[in-house]
């Protein structure tokens, strides 16, 4: 066959099989050009999920009649004065964009530039391009894209439903929406606006900013994140390990303001999140990474939602080292979720915050004379009750309370649950969930300071394994006795334990090993123990610390609550599970109708 150049408009649809994949695909790059035009304000209409109309009209510095005529030509940009693809300081820079679209459907362009006393417009409609014309708009650009695929038809097939493509376009406009606050953003789909995010300003943009698109709850319960190594910067916010999903949605990384989706984030967010979370929840994260740009290559995918980095190495350090330290800085906190949790699920369903329809006790207004006199003496203390509380446990404590942010201890629930009293509020305490996450940070810095100390066994105990797993165990003995765990093989199938770490004091021996057993079969034989340090010490923290059922005086409880307050990461258990509930005073009164 002979080779033969192919047509413009077949090459600019090709092109548009990369650079379009559906309708939000076409707002990203318009949006985008937007954005590098210097917008203040964005507005976004679609019609049918994008399907038969887009319109994108911003306030940006608008294109001259020749910029219009130029700007859909394949390859032509502003925004390579150099160049130089190593210094992309852009969103867009490939030139693609608006011939791909207008090959494939029906592009019309309107612009004003800065300073004109003209605006002009441009059609162009599978790929033919019409004459540029007067206009009329006051000021920037407007872009219209009708009937997606017209000329693919084809493609038509491949989009989903009215709902689902909107959804995308809605996903698309808040991520670039979270990389930049200071401009406002409107979705509207012809009857009412789907997406509303007003310009963000002052010292607090970024959060007022993730607030709306993430949650009040991320902005309550986020922990703030800025560090730096060499020539890069990380800022933006992290959740707390109790804020927590069962998927990825909600985890969203920017370089130099390009939102992207890469494999590096979601490996550094679990080496961070390891020892916080379970194997499927997921943390909330909005990460911002400042890099040179010959640091990067964003020209990986005409998408441009895929990057490179030269370092990727020292960028994942850099990321799990910020929020490794922003956790371990946040002490116990946990979230306020988990008590808003607490408190839903002891409302009766339906409860509307206060009874009889609303409104709090106080006053029983409309009954009559007779019924209030006999409501008002049943609720009358009973003849000679002594209202005075009985010399309490903690007797002398009460003004101390407010020095402590977890409270002082009043009562264990059920051999399980501590109960303490705050200066405003009630903590309950999961005693061993607490105890586990304490005796796990013990061991981890007793091994930072130089080795853990170890309790020899008075007689050593035989704990039998299949061979495989017996075998395992024992090929790995030099770097369990380094965490305090000295083992050795008893024959077939079967290990001994000669000694254990002090800390663990009185512990299920076989359970441990068992569980060890388990967790080493699933680590790669080339991995170190180190590198999964803080499993192996959770394994052990589980076995080792203050088992539900046990009953606990007042000095230990209290000295419970002491070391939680002054232990990273006590806010919770190994698995992102609360170890206590933080419920206030007004959330307690509201459950009583008080409020």
């Amino acid at each position: 066959m002979t080779i033969r150049r192919l047509p413009e408009t077949v090459i600019n649809r090709i092109a548009a099989g990369e650079v379009v994949e559906r309708p939000a695909s076409v707002i990203k790059e318009l949006v985008e050009n937007s954005i590098d035009a210097g917008a203040k304000r964005i507005d976004v209409t679609i019609r049918d999920g994008g399907r038969t109309f887009m319109s994108i009209t911003d306030d940006g510095h608008g294109m001259t009649a020749d910029e219009l005529s130029l700007a859909i030509e394949r390859h032509a940009t502003s925004k390579l004065p150099s160049d130089e693809l190593l210094e992309i300081k852009s969103l867009g820079f490939r030139g693609e964009a608006l011939p791909s679209i207008g090959a494939i459907a029906r592009l019309s362009l309107t612009s004003r530039a800065d300073g004109a006393e003209d605006a002009w417009t441009i059609t162009v409609e599978g790929g033919d391009v019409g004459a540029v014309s007067p206009a009329a708009l006051a000021q920037g650009t407007r872009i219209e894209v009708r009937d997606l695929f017209f000329a693919t038809p084809a493609r038509l097939k491949f989009l989903k439903t009215e709902k689902t493509e909107q959804s995308h376009t809605v996903d698309t406009l808040k991520r670039l929406a979270m990389a930049y606050p200071g401009i406002g953003f409107v979705l509207n789909d012809g009857d009412r606006e789907v997406l509303k995010l007003p310009a963000c300003g002052g010292p607090d943009a970024r959060l007022d900013r993730l607030a709306a698109v993430m949650g009040r709850d991320f902005r309550d319960n986020s922990l703030a994140i800025d560090a730096a190594r060499e020539d890069m910067r990380l800022t933006g916010f992290a959740g707390l390990p109790t804020l927590n999903r069962g998927n990825a949605m909600m985890q969203f990384l920017f370089v130099n303001g390009r939102p992207v989706r890469d494999k590096l984030l979601y490996g550094a967010l679990k080496g961070a999140y390891r020892e916080f979370l379970a194997y499927d929840r997921y943390p909330l994260v909005a990460l911002f990474l400042d890099i040179l740009p010959d640091a990067v290559d964003v020209n990986v995918h005409p998408a441009k939602t895929e990057v490179r980095f030269r370092d990727a190495g020292l960028v994942r350090g850099l990321i799990v080292g910020a929020l490794k330290h922003a956790l371990a800085e946040a002490g116990h906190r946990a979230s306020t979720t988990v008590s808003q949790t607490a408190l839903g699920a002891a409302r009766p369903q339906g409860y509307g915050g206060g009874y009889g329809g609303g409104g709090s006790y106080s006053g029983r207004g409309g009954m009559s004379s007779g019924l209030r006199e006999r409501a008002d003496a049943f609720h009358r203390p009973l003849p000679g009750l002594d209202t005075q509380p009985s010399a309490p446990a903690q007797a002398g404590m009460d003004e101390y309370i407010g020095d402590y942010p977890l409270g002082v201890a009043r009562a264990q629930v059920h051999e399980t649950y501590v109960v303490a009293q705050t200066a405003d509020g009630i903590i309950i305490v999961d005693q061993h969930a607490a105890h586990e996450r304490l005796v796990q940070e013990r061991i981890k810095t007793a091994l930072d300071s130089g080795g853990v100390q170890r309790q020899g066994m008075l007689i050593p105990e035989v704990v039998e394994l299949d061979q495989a797993a017996a075998e395992q165990l024992v090929a790995r003995a030099g770097e369990l006795a380094e965490l305090g765990l000295v083992i050795e093989a008893f024959g077939e199938g079967a290990v001994v334990v000669r000694e254990i770490p002090a800390l663990l004091g009185e512990t299920d021996i076989k359970g441990l090993i068992q569980d060890l057993a388990d967790d080493l079969a699933e680590v790669d034989e080339g991995l170190a123990l180190t590198q999964r340090l803080g499993d192996v010490c959770a394994t052990m923290a589980c076995h080792g610390s203050v088992r539900a059922g046990r009953r606990l005086n007042g000095a230990e409880m209290n000295a419970l609550l002491r070391e939680m307050e002054a232990t990273p990461h006590s806010g919770q258990c190994s698995h992102g599970r609360p170890t206590y509930v933080e419920l206030k005073l007004a959330d307690i009164e509201k459950l009583f109708g008080r409020r």
